[in-house]
């Protein structure tokens, strides 16, 4: 059976079957929207928001409206939309009703630049209403991140304590954390304190590739350290308080008050998020959902914004390079951003398009392989305008927010819907328009065509450049092309040198140790 027939065979669930058409919503102006807390309208305009998207309304009105969160939200809607701040927004308000501080809400995503994006997106609006907010992403100093986290009780001065004596708990100091599924392990087995026992919301986003790679298994991990049964609930001493007479409708724990529905305990309220979510069930089902609700973005699994503009440029494979500087220049210095197929790719590409001559803009790349430092320090970069051109990994696809990106260009083709998708929507965000730039082969122009089709696009363009601005560019082609020959040269030899002195030094510790040094 082939892969076609495979996708045609897994079976769609009952309850994907009637979504709620997001695209039916309209614009809600912050003055009218129902039930929102004045201080969080106020953080909001200073962010100069004054309305929200259609997401966005839909979300609150099953959360904080009519729907009361009474079933876990599967959102699939368009990159751009608005997916971020229409789950922190409801979350925010629900966490303020309750003057507590422990860890009810918590929110994964794949990447660390995601993480801090959404972080970010948490802390205009929590503090307005007294929330705090934590971060747990890699690459970073988890000594620092326990700090941040965990707060250590206060102790009377001139006693002695045992620092390993936990008898009396540590309190957490985030009502929410924003967390990447590795670093959330490492809490979660490490870190003492730490705990998911009072946890109310579960935001998963990107789920699809959250499903797809395991992550040490971190989702089942997490739903078991949740789930509320009788045998493994512990009532410490020190935390309990009388019940209402005759009933456990109402039994706080922690100062948290629980109970859903008549049960003693309240059920892990989740909202799982993602432009291109899975229709698969085995994947679904991982997520243990309480009688989803499905909200998407017309009758099409896959939605590209509604104002992005995609073109197609074909070209010779050998003078892609060509085609590609002679439409940064025609772009007059746009915000753009340049896909390639993997890290070593975009390294290569960036390294080529900057012995080029003359281009008079600034490019740099943004790849999996930088360290974290570095790539804050170039996104923000380019936010703020200093750099024009990013020559990207898919490292950037995934929910990556920048404002002003005008267009994307596609140096290699992407071989799924998903990852175009995914890239396109780093443009016509929010409303805006923007153009997506797709470079091809003659052979792969019927492959592109049957892949914007799966996204209900039945014609793309081609956007064509004067041949005089690629034969102008042929001289200074060949050289820029020497200067990279010489320059992956010298980092080979490079790499080279520092992996045999690593292999070295391992030699000479073994021999050490056999020797008793």
């Amino acid at each position: 059976m082939g892969e076609k027939q495979k996708r045609k065979s897994i079976p769609v669930l009952p309850w994907m079957r009637s979504p709620v058409d997001v695209s039916l919503f309209e614009e809600c102006p912050l003055e009218i929207l129902p039930l929102l807390d004045p201080r969080l309208k106020v953080a909001l305009q200073k962010t100069g928001i004054a309305s929200i998207f259609p997401v966005q309304l839909a979300v609150w009105l099953e959360v904080i409206g009519p729907g009361s969160f009474e079933r876990d939200l599967c959102i699939n809607s368009p990159t751009g939309s608005g997916k971020t701040l229409a789950y922190a927004l409801p979350i925010v308000q629900m966490l303020s009703s309750r003057a507590v501080k422990c860890l009810r809400a918590l929110v994964v995503l794949p990447t660390r630049d995601l993480a801090l994006q959404v972080k970010e997106v948490f802390t205009a609006i929590a503090p307005a209403v007294g929330l705090s907010v934590g971060l747990a992403v890699g690459q970073s100093s988890i000594a620092d991140e326990i700090s941040g986290l965990i707060k250590r009780p206060k102790f009377e001065a001139g006693i002695c304590y045992d620092p390993e004596d936990f008898s009396v708990p540590l309190q957490s100091s985030v009502d929410i954390l924003v967390a990447t599924p590795g670093r959330l392990m490492d809490h979660i087995n490490f870190t003492k304190g730490f705990t998911l026992q009072h946890l109310r919301y579960l935001v998963i986003d990107e789920t699809d590739r959250l499903l797809r790679e395991s992550y040490q298994s971190w989702l089942p991990t997490v739903l078991q350290l949740t789930r509320a049964d009788d045998d493994n609930i512990i009532f410490p001493s020190y935390t309990s308080l009388p019940c209402s007479a005759g009933s456990l409708k109402t039994i706080r724990r922690f100062g948290v008050e629980r109970g859903f529905k008549g049960k003693p305990y309240p059920r892990l309220a989740k909202m799982v998020l993602s432009a291109t979510l899975t229709q698969d069930p085995s994947k679904l089902s991982q997520l243990d959902l309480h009688h989803p609700l499905f909200l998407t973005t017309g009758k099409r699994r896959y939605k590209l914004p509604e104002k992005l503009e995609s073109y197609m440029m074909i070209c010779e494979s050998k003078l892609k390079p060509l085609y590609l500087v002679s439409l940064l220049q025609s772009l007059g210095g746009e915000k753009c951003i340049v896909f390639t197929s993997s890290v070593e790719s975009t390294h290569r590409l960036c390294t080529l398009l900057n012995f080029f001559d003359d281009l008079q803009l600034n490019i740099k790349e943004y790849s999996g392989l930088q360290r974290q430092s570095l790539r804050s320090k170039t996104l923000n970069a380019f936010r703020g305008g200093e750099i024009q051109v990013l020559v990207s990994s898919d490292a950037m696809t995934r929910g990556m927010d920048v404002e002003g990106v005008r267009n994307v260009i596609n140096y290699d083709m992407p071989a799924f819907i998903k990852t175009y998708i995914h890239r396109a929507g780093r443009t016509a965000r929010a409303g805006q328009s923007g153009r997506c730039f797709t470079l091809l082969s003659k052979d792969e122009v019927r492959r592109f065509k049957k892949l914007l089709q799966k996204a209900d696009k039945d014609s793309c363009p081609v956007h064509s450049l004067p041949s005089s601005s690629i034969e102008l560019l042929h001289p200074t082609y060949v050289s820029a092309l020497e200067k990279l020959k010489e320059k992956v040269e010298s980092e080979t030899s490079i790499k080279s040198t520092v992996m045999s002195s690593r292999v070295g030094k391992r030699k000479e510790t073994n021999s050490n140790e056999k020797v008793g040094i």
